[in-house]
């Protein structure tokens, strides 16, 4: 059934970087196999997508937001997460409501369609597809932990992908008088 799938390798490789039990969005979640792979961990789950279809699968796994990210007001304004996924998905003026998205210790996991693939296949806009090391400048004032930009060959695809960490801020330093 579609959505039941294994998680993306990346998104399952990286997953050990959220906190325990710390609360996962899935942006542009379709049928949820994030959603669903991290809320069998333990994690609480949200998901958005547009697809009323899609999400009306996910009854019982999580918190559901149907919106249409693209065209209308970004529905979770001011709430942060420990961990946000995005896979097969690129949304440019998004990009910044994601990244606030990302809470203080949380995680950045993305996944996209870079060029090139109009070579291989689907997509082959470029619109949708992400320009060398686009990614990993939308990410800097995050830690990157691990970025890959090229081919993959199962399926083949070009693709950039992105683990990255909001680093929490630092208690301050007492100062002693002496």
């Amino acid at each position: 059934m579609h959505g039941t799938e294994a998680p993306s390798p990346w998104i399952a490789r990286w997953s050990h970087l959220l906190p325990a039990a710390g609360a996962v969005l899935d942006v542009a979640c379709g049928r949820g196999r994030h959603l669903r792979w991290f809320a069998q961990r333990g994690h609480p789950v949200t998901g958005v997508d547009r697809d009323a279809d899609a999400l009306a699968t996910l009854d019982g796994i999580g918190e559901t937001v149907l919106a249409d990210i693209e065209n209308g007001p970004w529905p979770l304004a001011g709430r942060r997460f420990a961990g946000v996924v995005v896979t097969n998905y690129l949304w440019r003026p998004l990009l910044p409501q994601l990244l606030a998205a990302v809470a203080p210790a949380g995680v950045l996991l993305y996944e996209t369609f870079a060029q090139g693939n109009e070579s291989v296949g689907r997509p082959s806009r470029p619109d949708f597809l992400l320009a060398p090391g686009e990614l990993l400048r939308a990410c800097a004032g995050l830690r990157v932990v691990a970025y890959e930009d090229g081919f993959l060959d199962a399926p083949p695809r070009f693709v950039q992908r992105i683990a990255a960490v909001r680093d929490a801020p630092q208690p301050a330093t007492p100062r002693y008088q002496l």
